[in-house]
């Protein structure tokens, strides 16, 4: 779909009072019509009850349950719970709740609320009907009116103002096709909104794009994209159609975070284009995260430099602006589940590849594009049946925890405290998750040694739909365990590093990099951990798994 904005200049100011009111009742109808979709009744019957309790015609009821019906299904498809949606914004809801602002302020907040929420109209395309039959485009005096039914067959006209900016504005195009329209009556159809900002009326075109068949497909292979805070910038991965990587580059996206927001917009379009030149060259599709929302943190969260970053941008909006110019120019845009890709690429390709973790991330999401599927490799599989091992990373996890506790008792700023509380709610949960995936190994071990071993068709599921019995060896709760067990024993905290993976990978020596990381005495530390891994053996002289004889002392 192509939409374009124009404003719209009424001949009286009785006329724009007349489309005003009009503007509310039908605001009104569509949150009735929400409320009542909501306790189920039947669209047959809404469509002449919305007529009659709002004094508007039928085809404006339809379009008026058409936006709430949509607007229910869009929050559904979020996640969010469609019976506590808010017309007229979230945002200033929240802040006219306040009730700390006067004056000036409260009133242009209270103006910019009352637009938000009585200041719609909208009416569906009809081909039938040239083109819209409530909102419908007419030329009088070779000039272009928006002709707008008040009811009654009574219409008011107002001036279409709309200035062309740039040789390939979209609105030339639209004025050639109605143009046309009128002279050969080749009538296509356009909906129309009109929303009210700053007091001025303004009106928002629809059409269906005519797109070109896909000619780059991911039969020549596949550009793996993610976007990443950190530094800020868009990972892109090239993969053969086989699932190998080929090579991979960075943009850099730093431009707009100092950009306000028109800009940012121009830039997004900028860099958006770029990544479809480079498509083209390179003759691939583009595989993209089939995202919904993605969480920007809250105020209190203690991590406020990265909220900041993340309120600055949409993810989202520049993953359509790619998928946008990818379908005008005929390149396969495949989008796919974005869970664990990061987790899996930085375990699993980064350090195969010695790539950093981004890169690994976009290469996942390319092999995800390609319909390939990722396993878990066979030291990973081992890894996570060594209960000896996991149980050190829980007593390291609960050091962790420990010393959190302390710092945050010692905390008197209250942002340094919410950051603390943050860091120690996930360590918890890392805990809860290791200690679950080891009471289901050692329950699992000992079935086996006592014969009492369960076919996988006996095996039973909670309400939840997780595995109880038998021990899970793949999928995406496996990874969590690994990304948890390996980040706290093997990796430095800066988590950039992630060559001494591929040591585990390749010659499943977890026990020697988990010991690269253990503190010893006399090396700027004086405690030990409660379990430290450095040997085979278990000494009694000392409080470790596996310690040398040797370090007894």
């Amino acid at each position: 779909m192509i939409a374009l904005q124009y404003q719209l200049e009424f001949q009286n100011t009785q006329d724009k009072k007349t489309i005003l009111d009009l503007m509310r009742r039908f605001s009104s109808a569509m949150r009735y019509a929400y409320q009542r979709l909501l306790e189920g009744e039947k669209r047959k019957d809404l469509k002449k009850k919305l007529s009659k309790l709002f004094s508007i015609n039928t085809r404006y009821s339809d379009d008026a349950i058409f936006l709430a019906q949509s607007t229910i299904s869009s929050c559904k498809e979020r996640g969010q719970n469609p019976k506590k949606l808010i017309f007229g914004s979230r945002k200033l809801f929240e802040q006219l709740k306040k009730n700390h602002l006067t004056g000036k302020r409260i009133r242009k907040l209270k103006e910019k609320w009352k637009e938000s929420r009585q200041g719609n109209l909208y009416s569906r395309g009809d081909k039938s009907k040239q083109g819209n039959l409530n909102l419908r485009f007419e030329w009088i005096d070779n000039e272009l009116y928006l002709r707008i039914n008040i009811g009654d067959r009574q219409y008011i006209y107002a001036k279409v103002i709309r200035d062309v900016k740039r040789k390939k504005d979209k609105w030339i195009d639209f004025m050639f096709m109605l143009e046309n329209a009128y002279k050969y009556e080749e009538w296509f159809p356009y909906s129309v909104r009109l929303k009210v900002k700053n007091g001025n009326v303004y009106a928002f075109i629809s059409i269906e794009e005519k797109l070109p068949p896909i000619k780059i497909k991911k039969d020549n292979g596949i550009i793996g994209i993610d976007v990443n805070a950190y530094p800020f910038h868009l990972a892109l991965a090239f993969a053969s159609k086989d699932g190998n990587l080929e090579k991979y580059k960075s943009i850099s996206l730093n431009e707009l975070l100092e950009a306000n927001s028109e800009k940012r917009q121009y830039l997004e379009w900028q860099i958006a284009h770029r990544i479809i030149e480079i498509a083209k060259e390179e003759k691939k599709a583009i595989s993209i995260e089939n995202l919904n929302k993605l969480p920007k943190g809250k105020r209190g969260d203690g991590f406020a430099k990265l909220r900041r970053r993340m309120q600055k941008w949409s993810y989202k909006r520049l993953l359509e602006k790619i998928e946008v110019l990818a379908k005008r120019n005929g390149i396969e845009v495949r989008k796919v589940n974005p869970a664990y890709t990061s987790v899996i690429g930085k375990l699993k390709y980064a350090p195969q590849y010695n790539i950093d973790k981004d890169i690994a991330g976009a290469y996942v999401i390319a092999r995800r594009g390609l319909g390939f599927k990722e396993k878990l490799p066979k030291n990973y599989k081992e890894l996570l049946n060594d209960t000896d091992f996991l149980s050190y990373t829980i007593a390291r996890i609960e050091d962790n925890i420990a010393e959190l506790k302390q710092k945050l008792k010692e905390e008197k700023n209250e942002y340094k405290r919410n950051k603390l509380k943050s860091k120690l709610t996930k360590f918890r949960k890392n805990l809860k998750i290791l200690q679950k995936h080891v009471s289901l190994l050692t329950s699992h071990v000992s079935r086996l040694e006592s014969g009492k071993s369960e076919s996988a068709t006996q095996q039973t599921a909670n309400q939840r739909k997780e595995q109880v019995r038998g021990l899970p060896t793949s999928g995406h709760k496996s990874w969590q365990v690994l990304s948890i067990a390996l980040a706290f024993c093997c990796l430095e905290r800066s988590y950039r590093d992630l060559s001494p993976l591929k040591r585990v990978i390749v010659s499943k020596d977890w026990i020697a990099v988990a010991n690269r990381l253990v503190p010893v005495l006399g090396a700027g530390t004086m405690t030990l951990p409660k379990y430290r891994l450095s040997g085979s053996e278990v000494s009694e002289m000392a409080d470790y798994k596996y310690p040398d004889p040797n370090c007894a002392n």
